[in-house]
This record gives C-alpha cells, structure tokens and sequence, in this order.
C-alpha cells in the first residue's frame, strides 16, 4: 500500500488551502494526526462518494446473504436492524 502523506492539525491549519487542492487535484488523501494519532483525513469528494457507494453495496450484500439464511418468519426490517447495530 501506497504511503499517505501525513501532517499535524497544526501544520494542515497552516496551509489548508494545499491539502484540499492535493486531495481534489491529485486524488491524495492527507492523514490528520492529533498528538501522534490518527484522528482524520482530507479525501477528494470523490473518494468519499466511491466510499459511500461502496459501503452501501455491502452492506446490501449482508443483508441479502442474511436475508437468505433467516428463519421463515423473520421481517426484513429485523435483519436489516440487527445487520445495522452489529456494525458489519
């Protein structure tokens, strides 16, 4: 995997404008540390669409994969709340 670039709140507060034209521009993520730690990214609005797009197709997939395993009886709108709860 492909190394991100990444800066400190304090260095991205100081040249916000260049991260944001990097993600938009170049399809660069900038990881955001805060005292060391991973905290956040700056992503292209495009990457966040694929992303939600993506995450929604699996958890579509769960869904129909629990659909198909369920005992007779069970509602959709319970395997959909359970799948949504445990996060998967």
């Amino acid at each position: 995997m492909t190394s991100l670039p990444i800066e400190s709140i304090r260095d991205v507060r100081a040249h916000l404008a260049e991260v944001v034209e990097r993600a938009d521009r170049d399809d660069i993520p900038t990881v955001i540390t805060r005292h060391g730690r991973e905290v956040a990214a700056v992503v292209s609005i495009d990457v966040l669409h694929k992303y939600q797009e993506w995450e929604e197709r699996e958890i579509n997939r769960v869904i129909d994969e629990r659909m198909a395993q369920r005992p007779a009886g069970v509602p959709i709108e319970d395997v959909m709340r359970e799948t949504l709860a445990r996060g998967e």
